[in-house]
């Protein structure tokens, strides 16, 4: 060990604590607020007595807010961890999975899953996997070459793919006819409100592991940072390295579009605040883009389904609302 790993790890824990209470906090609140208003004594009442008091609260509670806000806080820390790996490994602060299209490319994949009547898991989820995977490579290879280094030429790919992207899926919308249609277009736009504990299992089952190893590769990253000579100096086998967050980052990715459809911003955003607060480092940034990430995702799904007097919104509404002037604020900063 080094002479600063009791600090790191003083540090680690300092900062995982207090994310940890405020997604702790988030997913009361989640819990709590919605069309029908409960208090706390209920949610500890349903908690203690279970069922047997009032079935009503006990299903509002357990088998509708409480799976949609862990599916909300499993959607943000992906899409957070996920748009810190594009950003290191890219070395480009804008680069976000909804940005660069991969996201958009993981759509396709699924509405061409849903349109074929596949399962949901590990139907669908497999065909956006191959959609963002296609849209990723077709990224690098537009970008590579000595243009790779140019931020400017790597965002404007991914905007014309995003863009390509984008038309694609309203083809498909436009040749389907039938009663899919509308639950398609609503996915679209981010929608967490059909999530149930089988799903919030399925996408916890791939993207716990998935974070875990971006964490061990966290410190990769920040040599990564540093250049590909510094890295391959100090033992970093760069392809393998690169090739495994990539794949692992579109995994993530890929599963959190089959659920709930493209989110966008959150990979942008919260990156960016918590190096903002917290500094550069990897090894500290990657926990707590998870939590924030979870806790951002919870509150902006909050306010889309508190907002509207009647009905909800798709929470993909309130990030990209959030997500985009931050967006323009940090291409005009970027600019020479």
């Amino acid at each position: 060990m080094t002479r600063t790993s009791p600090q790191l790890l003083r540090r680690l824990l300092r900062v995982s604590l207090l994310l940890s209470a405020l997604f702790i906090a988030a997913v009361f609140l989640g819990i709590c607020m919605g069309s029908t208003h409960i208090n706390v004594s209920q949610v500890f009442k349903s908690l203690m007595e279970g069922s047997e008091k009032n079935a009503m609260v006990h299903t509002i509670l357990w088998h509708i807010r409480l799976p949609r806000v862990l599916l909300a806080a499993l959607v943000g820390a992906a899409l957070s961890a996920g748009g810190l790996v594009f950003q290191a490994l890219l070395r480009n602060p804008l680069a976000e999975p909804y940005i660069l299209g991969i996201s958009s490319g993981s759509g396709i994949g699924a509405i061409l899953g849903i349109l074929a009547g596949l399962s949901r898991f590990p139907g669908v989820s497999l065909s956006a996997f191959a959609g963002s995977m296609a849209t990723l490579l077709l990224l690098l290879f537009m970008s590579s070459g000595e243009s790779m280094l140019r931020r400017h030429t790597l965002l404007l790919s991914g905007v014309m793919i995003n863009a390509f992207c984008g038309a694609l899926i309203m083809f498909l919308i436009s040749i389907t006819h039938d009663a899919r249609l509308h639950n398609i277009i609503f996915w679209l736009m981010g929608d967490l409100s059909l999530s149930d504990m089988h799903n919030v299992w399925v996408v916890a089952a791939i993207l716990l592991p998935s974070c875990i190893l971006i964490f061990f590769l966290s410190n990769a990253m920040n040599l990564l940072l540093m250049g590909r000579e510094v890295a391959h100096t100090m033992g970093i086998h760069i392809t393998m390295v690169t090739s495994i967050l990539l794949v692992v980052t579109s995994l993530m990715v890929s599963i959190t579009v089959s659920q709930c459809g493209p989110v966008g911003f959150v990979g942008l955003v919260m990156p960016h605040l918590m190096r903002l607060i917290f500094g550069p480092d990897h090894r500290v940034l990657v926990p707590a883009c998870i939590l924030g990430g979870g806790t951002y995702m919870i509150l902006c799904d909050l306010l889309a389904r508190t907002l509207p007097d009647q009905g909800e919104m798709p929470a993909g509404v309130i990030t990209a609302m959030i997500g985009a002037p931050l967006f323009i604020i940090l291409l005009k900063r970027s600019r020479p």
